[in-house]
C-alpha cells in the first residue's frame, strides 16, 4: 500500500512513521508538485487539504482515504471526493490549546488596555490614568462548542464566567451554562460581555453574525472571530464598530486573506488584527500525527471507528 505525503513533516516524523509501520510503503513530499507525479498509485493521501483539486483526484485512481493534517476543509473538493467514495478525515481537536489560550489572552489583553501600554512605552510616557478592566465573574457566548469551543468555555471557568455556547443542535455541553441554537443566540446578546466565534467555514455559517445581533449587543462587548472570516461580512463588522455597537473586534480571520493593507481595520484603535494563527503550536505536527496514527492502525485493520470522519456531503 502506498501512503503518499504532500504535506510537509519533519524527519523526527518520517521515521517514527516508518519504524512503527514497516510494512507499509510511505512517498514522503514536500508539496503537491512533488506528490503529484505518484497519485496514480496512492491508497492513502495525507495533506493539508488546500492543496487538492478536482483533477488532482480524477488522477487518483487508487485513492481510498484521504487524512487532512488540519481541521479546516471548505477548500476540499468535496464533489469528485463523494463521487469516488473516498473516505475523509481530519486533525479536528488538534488546535484546541492553542486557540483557546489564543481567545483569553486576547480578551485580556483588550481589557488590560496592551494596545495603549505598548504605544505609551514607545513614546516613553508614564500615564496611569489608562483604564483597566477585569475579565473576572463576565458573560461569554461561544459560536462554536465543538473542541476549541468546549476548550475556551473550560479556560473561561478559571475566572467564573457565566458561558454560553451556541450550536446547530443546541446540545448541552460541559463546561457551558447554556447552550441554545442559532434561532435562540440573539436573546443571550444584550448580556454578553464576550462573542467568541470558532465556527467553520459552511454554507449555514456563512454571514451567521448579522446586523441585528451587533445592535442588541452591549456598546462594551468585546467580539473575538477566530473560527473562519466569512462568518461575518467585513462591510456589516466595519459598520457595528463605526457606529460604537461594540467595544473591541478582535479579529483573527477575515473574509478576505490576508487582510488587504488599505483595509481601514488596519488603523482603527479598537480592532486587532492577527493574522490568522490563533491554532499555530510547536505541537500541531505531533497531534496532527498521532490521529493518523490511530486511524491508520483502524484502517489497516479493515475497521470503521475512524477519528475524526468527516460528512462529505456537510463538509465537516
Amino acid at each position: 500500500m502506498d501512503i503518499l505525503f504532500s504535506a510537509k513533516v519533519s524527519e523526527r516524523h518520517r521515521d517514527k512513521l516508518k519504524q512503527q509501520f514497516s510494512k507499509q510503503s510511505f512517498i514522503f513530499c514536500d508539496n503537491m508538485v512533488e506528490a503529484e507525479h505518484h497519485l496514480a498509485s496512492a491508497e492513502v493521501l495525507v495533506t493539508y487539504g488546500e492543496d487538492l483539486t478536482e483533477v488532482l483526484i480524477g488522477t487518483a485512481e487508487r485513492l481510498k482515504w484521504i487524512m487532512v493534517l488540519s481541521a479546516g476543509m471548505d477548500r476540499m473538493p468535496f464533489t469528485a471526493i463523494n463521487k469516488k467514495g473516498i473516505l475523509v478525515t481530519n486533525a479536528r481537536g488538534i488546535h484546541k490549546v492553542p486557540m483557546a489560550e489564543f481567545a483569553i489572552s486576547s480578551i485580556m489583553q483588550v481589557s488590560r488596555q496592551t494596545k495603549q501600554l505598548f504605544k505609551n512605552e514607545e513614546n516613553h510616557k508614564w500615564d496611569r490614568s489608562v483604564r483597566m478592566q477585569e475579565i473576572t465573574g463576565k458573560t461569554m457566548l461561544v459560536a462554536g462548542t465543538g473542541a476549541i469551543g468546549q476548550e475556551v468555555a473550560r479556560l473561561a471557568k478559571a475566572f467564573r464566567m457565566k458561558t454560553y455556547g451556541v450550536s446547530r443542535s443546541g446540545k448541552q455541553l460541559e463546561f457551558f451554562d447554556e447552550n441554545v441554537t442559532p434561532d435562540e443566540m440573539k436573546r443571550l446578546l444584550p448580556e454578553m460581555d464576550y462573542v467568541v466565534s470558532v465556527l467553520p467555514s459552511t454554507p449555514e455559517t456563512k454571514d451567521f453574525f448579522t446586523e441585528e445581533h451587533f445592535k442588541v449587543l452591549p456598546d462594551h462587548a468585546i467580539f473575538l472571530n477566530m473560527g473562519r472570516g466569512s462568518a461575518v461580512s467585513n462591510e456589516v463588522l466595519f459598520n457595528a464598530i463605526q457606529s460604537n455597537e461594540i467595544a473591541h473586534a478582535i479579529l483573527d480571520v477575515v473574509e478576505e486573506e490576508p487582510l488587504p493593507l488599505d483595509h481601514p481595520f488596519w488603523d482603527m484603535e479598537n480592532v486587532t488584527i492577527t493574522p490568522h494563527l490563533s491554532g499555530i503550536s510547536p505541537h500541531y505536527q505531533t497531534r496532527a500525527l498521532e490521529i493518523f496514527e490511530q486511524n491508520l492502525h483502524i484502517y489497516i485493520q479493515n475497521g470503521t471507528n475512524f477519528i475524526n470522519k468527516i460528512d462529505i456531503t456537510r463538509g465537516y
